[in-house]
């Protein structure tokens, strides 16, 4: 089922190899929203208004923020493929609260708890506010940027760079540079000899010299903007995870998500064992289980999706007989961090030491009292 206004939002009847996922796609093409006119108003009329494509107008970007709301909600992971050239920035759509809503998309992503995956397609492009609404720093924990190599990214467009970076000024400096016809012709005017008619028409040549090669320049400078836009710039820069090719890209958002939710079920049950815990130590301490299980030569198996997951899996799976490296090692992390809030709670209350002891010793075994008795005893000895 599929519902649209300006973008196209998936319920979450869409399933991705099985795992059921909330979509957000862009609608490429103009629409015409459809305003009536007002019955109680005899001079108002109907009007139709024409629509960009990869366009957020305010009404679509507070359809984007209720379909995250929603999907979050019904606990369903998110796939958006970004595909937007930025927000609507008339007077009207102003007045009609664009920012607030473009707001709005970063409040309901901020506030995701499931994995949300931002993919730019081949062909697409994302730039402008777009961008900044769906950045995965807005929710590092859970969400992830992914483009494929065909796709375009970048606040501006390459047209906008060069007309702010790199102007008319700056390509003629160039052609002084490289050009040898424009270069011989600037160091013929700069002889003072020339008379006033010779100087006219160098200054002439010069300028149709200039006038031919400025398109070039600009072409040139347009293509070299657009090269900082690919996807292999992206991620050098660190704001995309990896560059994907469509064929595959299926199986990898299969594999990524499989990965991502059994990762988050391991998370919170480290987290529930250990509140103070953050989300980069938890991380660490899964790869370093991993690597001693495994050892270090499989060291570099940490980052293929599907080998993790079949581990994560082997881990979580209860049978008899087998022992879980996470599950025990969970155990300990709720072990040490209930002995830190208790040695914090009797140093704080050093006067109820002695009545917790005695508390204590009542709910263990007749071994075990016997044992405390005995390190109690040896406590106050020389050699200790």
């Amino acid at each position: 089922m599929l519902t649209y206004i300006g973008f196209l939002c998936g319920s979450f009847f869409i399933r991705l190899g099985g795992i059921p996922v909330g979509v957000v796609a862009v609608e490429t093409r103009t629409v015409e929203l459809s305003i009536p006119a007002d019955p109680a108003n005899l001079d108002s009329e109907a009007k139709i208004i024409q629509q960009a494509g990869q366009v957020w107008f305010p009404d679509s970007a507070f359809k984007t923020y209720q379909a995250i709301k929603d999907f979050n909600r019904e606990g369903l992971p998110l796939m958006v493929f970004a595909n937007w050239r930025g927000f609507s920035g008339g007077m009207k759509d102003m007045y009609d609260q664009v920012l607030k809503f473009g707001a709005y998309i970063v409040d309901g992503l901020r506030e995701c708890s499931q994995p949300v995956m931002v993919y730019i397609p081949p062909q697409a492009e994302l730039r402008g506010g777009s961008w900044v609404v769906i950045d995965p720093t807005i929710n590092p924990r859970h969400m992830e940027m992914y483009a494929d190599r065909e796709s375009r990214g970048s606040v501006l467009e390459p047209e906008g760079t060069v007309e702010i970076k790199f102007r008319r000024k700056d390509l003629v400096k160039t052609m002084r540079r490289v050009d040898p016809v424009y270069i011989h012709l600037a160091e013929r005017l700069g002889t003072p000899e020339l008379s006033a008619a010779e100087r006219k028409e160098l200054e002439s040549k010069l300028k149709e010299r200039e006038e031919f090669l400025i398109p070039i320049y600009h072409q040139v400078a347009v293509q070299f903007a657009d090269l900082h836009d690919t996807p292999g710039r992206l991620q050098e820069k660190g704001v995309i995870n990896d560059i994907l090719d469509w064929k595959t890209s299926r199986t990898f958002f299969y594999w990524r998500l499989r990965r991502l939710l059994l990762e988050d079920l391991v998370k919170k049950k480290i987290h529930n064992a250990n509140p103070e815990l953050t989300d980069g130590q938890i991380q660490a301490m899964l790869r370093r289980w991993f690597v001693e299980v495994e050892g270090t030569v499989k060291a570099y198996v940490w980052d293929n999706n599907k080998d993790l997951v079949e581990w994560l899996e082997k881990q979580l799976m209860e049978e008899d007989g087998v022992r879980s490296v996470i599950e025990e090692n969970i155990k300990y992390i709720s072990r040490d961090y209930v002995l830190k809030q208790i040695r914090s709670l009797v140093q704080a209350n050093p006067e109820v030491a002695m009545d917790s002891i005695v508390h204590m010793t009542q709910h263990i075994s007749p071994t075990q009292r016997a044992e405390v008795v005995r390190i109690l005893s040896t406590m106050d000895s020389p050699s200790t």
